[in-house]
């Protein structure tokens, strides 16, 4: 995905990017880049498979929530910064928490908030079952299985927010019993699935909400 499809894929998102958001989405690729030879960040590092693989792939988001509406985020695990960072310089509007268990990610992140010139987002070494704020929407790409996940965060969740999870195919992973599972505590809104574009590869989007006891 060069630049230009960037730009028209995510205008299909609803997203009109700024000069200065495609800027530091840009700077941000090659802190990834540079911070990728010291530590072990992604195994994905040329140009359109950043863009189209990470940086679009986390703003699919959107197709299931309405993100100038929402005041504070957290991502757990968020790793090389999917989706935390490329949220926060296309809704500067958010607040948002990064949540990572290794701490030289967390140098890693905390160097590209400061190049960046980020506001209100941190990133924070610790895990999130240790972790006792709580967000209105919290998101996870690529961390876990989804019963997992559910321990991992929902105690993140505030009443009635919602738990996004960024996932590839899920048509193993949650089954009828699964699905009966999350909604005895909770509420299975809706699991949207999709294509990225270009390559075609399968996205899920699982959306849990919170609800009021």
């Amino acid at each position: 995905m060069t630049e230009e499809e960037f730009i028209d894929y995510i205008e299909r998102l609803g997203i009109t990017p700024t000069k200065e958001q495609l800027n530091k989405l840009n700077e941000f690729y090659f802190l990834l880049v540079e911070w990728n030879k010291k530590i072990n960040l992604t195994r994905i590092t040329e140009k359109k498979e950043v863009y189209l693989k990470h940086f679009y792939d986390s703003l699919t988001i959107v197709k299931e929530i309405d993100l100038t509406k929402v005041n504070t985020l957290c991502d757990v695990g968020t790793g090389a910064g999917f989706p935390g960072i490329v949220l926060k310089i296309f809704y500067p509007n958010l607040k948002i928490t990064l949540l990572d268990s290794l701490l030289k990610r967390v140098k890693y992140l905390q160097e590209v908030i400061t190049k960046l010139n980020l506001d209100n987002i941190v990133a924070i070494h610790t895990r999130a079952e240790d972790y006792h704020e709580t967000f209105d929407v919290v998101t996870a790409r690529a961390v876990a299985n989804i019963e997992k996940l559910l321990k991992y965060t929902m105690h993140l969740v505030k009443t009635n927010g919602k738990f996004i999870a960024l996932k590839g195919n899920i048509e193993e992973e949650i089954t009828e019993n699964v699905k009966n599972k999350i909604n005895k505590k909770y509420k299975l809104t809706k699991i949207e699935e999709f294509y990225l574009p270009i390559e075609n590869s399968h996205r899920s989007l699982v959306v849990i909400e919170k609800k009021e006891i």
